[in-house]
């Protein structure tokens, strides 16, 4: 048992980094011994500090001891030899380098033999077992037996001081004894240190496990704004990769980080209150819900964000407000729709009648005007409510554009060249219901003609590509129309908002409820040099598969 006691113990030596860092910090002090006792002997005449019975053997003994510090600060820094074995070697030629420096500078009153306690009490504190005392022993002899060589060999100026040697004796191995219940206690520390950073590092892996396979996006936020931590699917949800941990909110989203700030420096801003913004890569729009962490900082300190895909809590909701639509459209069908058609027949027939002047004419054309514009609007309710989830498919988007492109300009007798794809990668594959894609492009192409025929030209361009960061599909539709005012950008997506006359103000309405039905995102962008930008979003197929489960 005692054999096992020795052989872990000397394990333990050799697997604590405190035993290394002993080594290390004692051969520091060693290294300065060796150089502070080279340049007291060369840099003092006459008497010298030390070395002056025999200044060549001090010399040559303060030479040697720093050749052996240097070379024993590689063999440390390597590892090459295990520490026990360093200690014992090292504490050794540490007692005979200073009883030899020692009996050079007169013996022991030179005051030289100190550092034997601190040579002994540093080995002790790392040595284990029987060790220690066996170096205050060696040290002790060393000391009686310079002292008897001095008296025996030193010449008739040289007598032994043995009542100091014995002191010294002494004082070496009650330092020794003594070091050992506080090397066993700093041992114990260590050992409690490295479980409890073990189980540290057990709970944070844990805690990375469990946040990273959350279903809902999460970022905590420290005071500074800074990302402490973030889940992956935050992190595609932000359009950003997840090594993006510890850098400043303000670098990644910069619309979070300016609802961030004013939410911490002005108390009337909710942090429950739904907060749509558009992230870094235009494909998803988010509400963001605060919850600060920890007491005593409120809204000044660590904050926990949960982020939510807009577009997704809207497709949720989509089948209820389709069903509400469709009660409703039924309702409409048959108490608007023949009203506004007697109507707009009645005026046909008032604007067929002779002796009408040019101010009654004026007059049937805008009962003809608006009787159309509400029957428009009653043909899209009707046609959004009808809609279903839809059946998504895998489609090539690079033929599929080529196909709807001259589809497009064959149906509306365009010119060549005024409806283009202008770039589309190949094998870009996207997943959405064919029928609900073509409405959508093709109310986008509807708008985009008619604006860019008030410019005095059409140039309609169909784009396609992947986001940079999220590799998620994208088709945009680009113009140069007079594009959208910044005012009204918020608002071109609302239903019966429109800007032109005669128009319902469905369009875009319907395009965007579309979009979210298949997990796709419809964004507006201004372009460069005039126009708009109306890209699309797709989801990805894991996404895809994961959302529809």
């Amino acid at each position: 048992k005692g054999s096992d006691d020795r052989g872990r113990a000397l394990r333990d030596i050799e697997q604590s980094d405190l035993t290394w860092r002993a080594l290390s910090s004692l051969n520091v002090f060693r290294l300065l011994v060796a150089v502070s006792l080279l340049v007291l002997f060369f840099a003092s005449g006459d008497p010298r500090f030390f070395g002056e019975r025999y200044p060549a053997l001090f010399s040559a003994t303060a030479a040697g001891y720093f050749v052996f510090a240097a070379l024993s600060g590689v063999t440390i820094r390597m590892r090459w030899i295990s520490a026990a074995i360093q200690v014992v070697a090292q504490v050794t030629v540490d007692i005979a380098a200073i009883v030899i420096l020692m009996h050079a500078s007169g013996g022991i009153s030179s005051g030289l033999g100190g550092l034997l306690v601190v040579f002994v009490g540093a080995g002790s504190l790392v040595l284990p077992m029987q060790v220690p005392g066996f170096l205050a022993a060696l040290a002790t002899l060393a000391v009686l037996a310079e002292q008897l060589f001095a008296q025996l060999f030193g010449g008739p100026a040289s007598s032994g001081n043995y009542s100091a040697a014995g002191v010294l004796g002494a004082i070496i191995f009650a330092i020794a004894l003594a070091a050992r219940p506080l090397a066993r206690r700093i041992q114990a520390s260590e050992e409690l240190a490295h479980q409890r950073g073990i189980d540290l590092a057990n709970l944070s892996e844990l805690n990375q496990y469990i946040v990273q396979h959350l279903r809902e996006s999460i970022v905590v936020i420290d005071s500074n704004n800074d990302i402490r931590l973030l889940n992956s699917s935050a992190a595609a949800l932000l359009g950003i990769d997840t090594d993006r941990q510890k850098k400043s909110m303000a670098d990644v989203a910069p619309d979070l980080d300016r609802f961030l700030t004013a939410w911490r420096t002005d108390s009337g801003v909710s942090g429950h209150t739904d907060v749509t913004l558009v992230n870094v890569d235009q494909s998803a729009r988010i509400s963001v819900h605060l919850a600060p962490l920890g007491s005593g900082f409120g809204r000044h300190g660590p904050v926990l964000m949960f982020l939510e895909d807009a577009s997704l809590m809207n497709a949720r909701v989509q089948q209820s407000k389709l069903a509400s639509l469709g009660r409703l459209s039924a309702s409409i069908a048959h108490e608007i729709r023949n009203p506004v058609g007697a109507m707009s027949h009645a005026g046909q027939l008032l604007a067929e009648s002779e002796g009408l002047t040019t101010e009654d004419l004026r007059l049937t054309e805008i009962i003809r005007t608006h009787a159309e514009r509400v029957s428009h609007i009653i043909d899209n309710v009707l046609q959004l409510s009808r809609r279903e989830s839809g059946q998504a498919e895998k489609l090539q988007l690079r033929p599929w554009l080529e196909d709807f492109a001259l589809e497009y300009t064959r149906t509306l007798e365009l010119q060549e060249g005024e409806v283009s794809v202008v770039s589309a990668e190949d094998g870009l594959i996207v997943h959405m219901d064919p029928s609900h894609l073509r409405q959508v492009i093709w109310n986008l192409c509807d708008n985009a003609v008619k604006y860019g025929s008030e410019t005095g030209g059409i140039m309609v361009e169909l784009r396609a590509g992947q986001v940079a960061r999220s590799k998620r599909p994208f088709l945009e539709v680009l113009d140069r129309g007079h594009g959208i005012d910044a005012a009204l950008a918020d608002k071109i997506f609302e239903p019966f908002f429109t800007n032109r006359q005669g128009g319902t103000g469905l369009g875009l309405y319907i395009s965007r409820e579309l979009c979210e039905l298949n997990h796709a995102t419809l964004v507006h962008q201004p372009r460069e040099g005039g126009g708009s930008i109306f890209r699309i979003v797709f989801a990805d197929g894991g996404r895809w598969q994961r959302l529809s489960e």
